[in-house]
């Protein structure tokens, strides 16, 4: 924003909100928590137990790779200037998260919840600044999760 100011041009600052989607990452430690859930699942027998981080109520919202590529392109042909939020606007927890996964996956799945990395238990994130240039996501959780399981899971099995 600061070499904006001294530079006289727009500065637009898209700020996603938990991408996921095929192609991304989904191991070694940086994936987001529909890629470690999708892998978690596809390694794991029908009828199995993964492991989840703390006790599941922990809410997120996620952000298909699709709707965020179509509100950096509006938000880059806009009047917009500065931070602008894209998210998803549904939040589910991390039990749901698992419950939409086991829809895709097909298999029945337990869940251990572990001690781990939690972090803030919600957060709010406005999306009204990015609805202004026509932007609403199209893929809910469920959808979402339905195009990125099948890829994940044949990622896993070329291991």
């Amino acid at each position: 924003m600061a070499c904006g100011h001294r530079n006289g041009m727009q500065v637009r600052i898209a700020c996603f909100q938990n991408c996921y989607g095929p192609q991304g990452t989904w191991r070694g430690g940086r994936e987001k928590a529909p890629a470690a859930i999708c892998r978690k699942e596809a390694e794991v027998e029908d009828g199995g137990t993964i492991e989840v981080w703390g006790d599941g109520t922990a809410i997120r919202s996620y952000t298909y790779v699709d709707d965020m590529v179509k509100g950096i392109y509006l938000l880059m042909h806009s009047d917009l200037e500065g931070p602008v939020n894209i998210g998803c606007p549904e939040y589910v927890s991390m039990d749901e998260l698992v419950h939409s996964l086991v829809e895709a996956s097909g298999k029945t799945i337990h869940i251990r919840h572990i001690e781990g990395p939690v972090r803030v238990q919600s957060r709010n994130f406005s999306n009204t600044r990015i609805y202004t240039t026509g932007w609403q996501a199209k893929y809910l959780l469920k959808d979402g999760i339905a195009q990125t399981y099948p890829w994940i899971e044949s990622q896993v099995r070329k291991r």
